[in-house]
């Protein structure tokens, strides 16, 4: 069995931003507008990742 036989074929992605056909030079984005709105709502906590509460922001 080779690779290929084992790989499913590649399913089209949409823009998790607006729901476009993924570009290549952008993925998983559309374009550079839908990779910057991701970024800014990293960058001002839209986004969080959870941590546990026993995590200490600063050990020291």
């Amino acid at each position: 069995m080779t690779d290929q036989a084992r790989t499913p074929p590649a399913t089209p992605r949409a823009c998790p931003i607006c729901g476009k056909p993924v570009a290549q030079a952008f993925r998983p984005f559309c374009s550079p507008r839908c990779r910057d709105v991701d970024l800014n709502r990293w960058l001002t906590g839209r986004y969080v990742v959870p941590g546990r509460e026993d995590d200490a922001e600063d050990p020291e």
